[in-house]
């Protein structure tokens, strides 16, 4: 009796707002008006920590944090580890004031390669490849995306024998001026700790093999994340200026591969605080941006 009373005092409420307002209160626990035109997406709570200590004027909204960084108002959300929580994010976002949206976090590297990556640096990602499940799965919704992103044959099928996962992986791309913006205030700042790389987005955070590092250095991708692919893609098709600034955690495969040692790398907090103060330092011209 009190669960049949519940839901017919919920439906009575969900008849005074559409269905995007009901999606946006579902995920974010507020309502659209609450967001910025800029958002933030940390995805550990280290950083989603250090982004919201930034604010000035902070106040909560939900899952939201408002305020003001750098003259710039701006709203903060922890977006939750992985492709699926992206996507969820995007959808709600989609759905209220936001227009430039910038993931903020830590990323794998890939050693060996042309840019010579390690723990610290500051990471801008050029391309994304689908290695998530999420962005097949919205492109078999959506055909013609097909048609606004390039693919390859899986690599790993050159090292392993596929018998699981996709045999074509697309290549999803953030939006290049504010992708500009942020490589060129981190090439202002930080010089040589800055690197443009391609990047895979995985869901296996435990399955970063031998193969599976070949694999990428023969592609020449350097950088390892788990929500960037989807973000672009979403992003393209939705219209609305994503980009992802990162910072190298870890180097799978090597004596700092977080899932093997003990030992935490002494730049690896340095290379977190020089992403955010280069977005800090950005968002003055992230606000221009149409």
């Amino acid at each position: 009796m009190i669960n049949r009373i519940k839901s017919e005092l919920l439906n009575l409420g969900l008849k005074f707002i559409d269905v995007d307002e009901k999606l946006v209160r579902l995920f974010l626990e507020t309502k659209p008006e609450n967001v910025s035109d800029i958002v933030i997406l940390p995805t550990v709570k280290s950083v989603m920590r250090k982004m919201v200590n930034k604010l000035e004027e902070k106040n909560n909204q939900g899952r939201i944090y408002n305020g003001i960084i750098n003259g710039i108002r701006v709203s903060i959300i922890q977006c939750n580890l992985g492709a699926p929580n992206m996507a969820i994010m995007i959808e709600a976002l989609r759905r209220t004031k936001a227009k430039k949206i910038i993931r903020i976090d830590f990323c794998g590297g890939v050693a060996g390669l042309s840019s010579n990556v390690t723990i610290g640096n500051i990471i801008i990602a050029n391309s994304t490849y689908c290695g998530d499940g999420t962005c097949p799965q919205y492109i078999l919704k959506y055909p013609g995306l097909t048609t606004q992103f390039n693919s390859i044959s899986n690599p790993l099928g050159r090292f392993q024998n596929l018998i699981a996962g996709s045999h074509e992986i697309f290549i999803t791309y953030p939006d290049e001026d504010l992708t500009n913006i942020l490589f060129n205030k981190a090439k202002e700042l930080y010089q040589d700790a800055i690197k443009k790389v391609n990047l895979w987005t995985t869901d296996a955070l435990f399955c970063e093999t031998t193969d599976f590092l070949n694999a990428m250095r023969s592609i020449n991708v350097e950088a390892i994340d788990m929500e960037s692919s989807i973000m672009f893609l979403l992003g393209k098709k939705y219209n609305l200026k994503t980009s992802s600034i990162l910072a190298i955690s870890d180097l799978p495969g090597t004596e700092y591969d977080l899932l093997e040692t003990n030992e935490i790398h002494p730049n690896m907090e340095n290379g977190i605080d020089n992403a955010i103060r280069t977005l800090i330092q950005s968002l003055p011209e992230i606000k221009e941006l149409l």
